[in-house]
């Protein structure tokens, strides 16, 4: 398990990380990646997480930046800033490693990382995804996972806004 003293150990820049994951490779370990901002982290997340991390040898989390947050979500986001967001990520068992990526969507993110298994959670489309043709490619796969219902960043900060209001 990850310690939170040691979280900035397991958080890489892409280069890095992708030198660090050719090791992993020829361990013939199974890398498996996902992506997402993960601003409040919730149990919807972390089985999401623990369902990713078993596919696999290890788990690389790539979570936006808090600017590129900003444009997908809003100028009210992120709640949690990137640092916080990436040493609440590496202290859970599942994740051994994070990085951070700028844009909307971890394409560049993905051809540098090559993971065996990127997946994604079931309120998206495979297909309709611009990363899945990138992992087919190279021979990857994309996978995904069942949706949480009723756990999602949104909702609980839409039951905390309500509830503030009373």
């Amino acid at each position: 398990m990850n310690s939170s003293s040691d979280y900035r150990s397991h958080l890489h820049g892409w280069e890095e990380l992708a030198e660090i994951l050719e090791t992993h490779r020829q361990r013939k370990e199974k890398i498996v990646t996902t992506n997402g901002v993960f601003d409040v982290l919730h149990i919807g997340h972390v089985r999401y997480l623990q369902q990713a991390r078993s596919l696999g040898d290890l788990l690389v989390v790539g979570i936006n930046t808090d600017a590129c947050t900003r444009r997908l979500k809003g100028e009210n986001r992120p709640f949690v800033p990137e640092a916080e967001r990436a040493e609440m990520l590496l202290a859970l068992q599942c994740v051994d490693y994070v990085t951070l990526f700028e844009e909307p969507t971890p394409e560049r993110l993905l051809e540098a990382l090559r993971p065996d298994i990127h997946t994604k959670g079931g309120d998206y489309d495979v297909e309709a995804m611009p990363e899945t043709q990138i992992v087919r490619r190279y021979g990857g796969d994309v996978v995904i996972l069942p949706f949480v219902e009723g756990h999602s960043t949104t909702s609980l900060a839409h039951r905390i806004a309500s509830r503030m209001e009373r």
